[in-house]
């Protein structure tokens, strides 16, 4: 697929991953609608954007919500034929906590963003996707989740974060094998420790202690190489049903 040919609604893409990833496809010719829970947010950046992007206010957790924007996404765009999934919530915590065990509500919420959200604008992106013309190699679309290397190595205190996006990564195939007889690529990336505003609050030493983790480069990953992952995957059509990991070949601890 080219860039210029992408129509595309990012979840998550008032800020951080997903918000590098519009900048990076409107700079090369695409058109995006940013869903978000971020009404502010997401309203300046769409206006940052420029004219061939729009926000919506969007809960990924919601069918009704979820369709009914998309739907509205695509009649802004004239099209659409990539989903992006980059909203997600961390749901940090130990099971046992110095407060008692970990409650159930924090756990499903976790899985409720992460990875139900993540499913839910997939099938609904896929049900309007496949009714595209395919191009010459029977492609109409791709679908790309953000998983986390926290799937492999998940860290004391990320359990429900963890499990999340364990689930990311386990449908990845199966979707993938399925949406083949429509002709949608399904593709996950697995980031590692990246520079986000989740970690712009870290005290200094915190943050370099972080750095020093990462074997090389020795430094947090970036939202634009995320973006170039994405688009790397958008052009290279027989990338399909598989996993990315950019992660600087870090392997988180324990702790």
């Amino acid at each position: 697929m080219q860039l210029s040919n992408v129509r595309a609604v990012i979840t998550g893409g008032a800020s951080g991953l997903g918000l590098a990833t519009a900048r990076y496809l409107l700079a090369h010719g695409g058109k995006v609608v940013l869903l978000d829970v971020q009404q502010e947010r997401g309203v300046a950046a769409a206006r940052e954007l420029g004219s061939s992007a729009l926000f919506l206010r969007t809960d990924v957790t919601s069918e009704s919500d979820v369709s009914t924007q998309l739907l509205a996404a695509k009649d802004f765009m004239q099209g659409l034929n990539v989903a992006i999934n980059c909203a997600g919530i961390l749901g940090a915590g130990r099971v046992l906590g110095k407060e008692g065990p970990m409650p159930l509500s924090q756990f499903e919420t976790t899985v409720r963003v992460n990875l139900i959200g993540s499913f839910n604008v997939a099938k609904a992106a896929a049900d309007l996707i496949q009714h595209n013309t395919a191009a010459e190699d029977g492609e109409r679309g791709v679908i790309i989740n953000t998983a986390s290397i926290a799937a492999y190595e998940g860290q004391i205190g990320q359990a429900a974060y963890s499990a999340s996006k364990g689930g990311v990564v386990g449908m990845t195939l199966p979707m993938a094998r399925e949406f083949s007889r429509i002709g949608v690529r399904v593709m996950t990336v697995a980031p590692g420790v990246f520079h986000t505003p989740m970690v712009e609050s870290m005290p200094p030493a915190v943050y370099e202690s972080l750095c020093a983790q990462v074997p090389f480069p020795s430094r947090l990953g970036t939202a634009e190489e995320y973006a170039g992952t994405v688009a790397f995957i958008l052009q290279n059509s027989y990338m399909n049903g598989s996993v990315i990991r950019v992660d600087g070949a870090i392997r988180l601890a324990p702790k």
